[in-house]
């Protein structure tokens, strides 16, 4: 137990910082649900799996390999190169061409703090990764959700890394200037744009969409940071990260939980809705990606 979780109580949800995704599903049963999860085969992902199908769901979870999905045990694996295009909707395909309707569907892979710039489709690869890459993933499902599905989208408490504007929109290629935090921020607060516009977009139905922050943990994720980062994370870790099973605990309780039904539009952080950064919330603005993001899709 970190030293964090003996003095972050738990909130009106009855969970917490130190809540872990098996204490946020006990005494749940979830079979006959059927659940999407991309980056199915490692960190929060191959956590999220694990207890999913322990309660009983049909994980249909994905990697950018096949091969990486089956390896992690998802009970329908797929691939999807969350940077591919074509992978992308490749996966979108083979979803709609199974029948399957989808009772979540959770946009959990990503990537972080790529130390130099690098690109994807002429775009900075982390907004295109991290989001755009999940818009073609859940716009292209969207008629494949159940009629209360939920969409979960990992955001990050570092959406307030982002650039003061919320989203460069000259400058999503990163010519213009590029800095990994700074790039990462602005795909998490992407994130949380994309969700609060669905959401929107659900109003009327029982259809909801909501963004979390798991947390800060040492997960793979952290791969690209350079050595002497990694290394302190390593050290501080067991004194003051979450655990793996701490850090699914949120995204699995908004994906599953019947206390989150109905729940739409919101950021949610240690299993409790949360307040993000000012202009996360701003409509406009969330409009505004929302139709760029299409724009950009519709010439991939």
């Amino acid at each position: 137990m970190s030293l964090v979780s003996l003095f972050k109580g738990k909130g009106p949800s009855g969970f917490g910082y130190g809540s872990s995704a098996e204490e946020v599903t006990e005494g749940l049963s979830l079979s006959g649900k059927t659940i999407l999860i991309t980056g199915c085969n490692s960190g929060l992902g191959l956590e999220m799996l694990r207890v999913l199908r322990l309660r009983g769901a049909h994980v249909v979870g994905t990697a950018r390999t096949e091969a990486k999905a089956k390896e992690a045990g998802a009970d329908t694996p797929l691939a999807c190169e969350l940077a591919d295009p074509a992978s992308v909707r490749g996966c979108v395909a083979a979803v709609k061409k199974s029948g399957v309707r989808l009772d979540a569907l959770v946009c959990n892979a990503g990537i972080m703090a790529l130390p130099k710039l690098e690109k994807a489709c002429g775009y900075e690869l982390q907004f295109f990764t991290n989001h755009i890459g999940h818009f073609i993933l859940t716009t292209g499902l969207l008629d494949a959700l159940t009629d209360e599905g939920r969409v979960v989208i990992l955001s990050s408490s570092a959406h307030s890394m982002a650039p003061k504007e919320g989203i460069q929109f000259d400058n999503l290629s990163g010519d213009k200037g590029y800095k990994p935090w700074t790039a990462y921020g602005q795909s998490k607060i992407a994130n949380l744009l994309f969700a609060k516009e669905l959401g929107r977009r659900f109003e009327g139905t029982k259809k909801t969409a909501n963004a979390v922050h798991p947390g800060v943990i040492h997960t793979g994720l952290s791969r690209s940071m350079p050595g002497f980062q990694q290394a302190a994370m390593s050290l501080v870790g067991p004194l003051f990260l979450k655990t793996v099973g701490q850090g699914a605990a949120t995204q699995t309780y908004v994906a599953v939980h019947p206390d989150a039904a109905g729940k739409n539009g919101e950021y949610f952080a240690d299993c409790n809705v949360a307040k993000p950064r000012a202009d996360a919330r701003d409509r406009a603005l969330a409009e505004k990606l929302y139709r760029e993001s299409e724009r950009i899709v519709a010439e991939l």
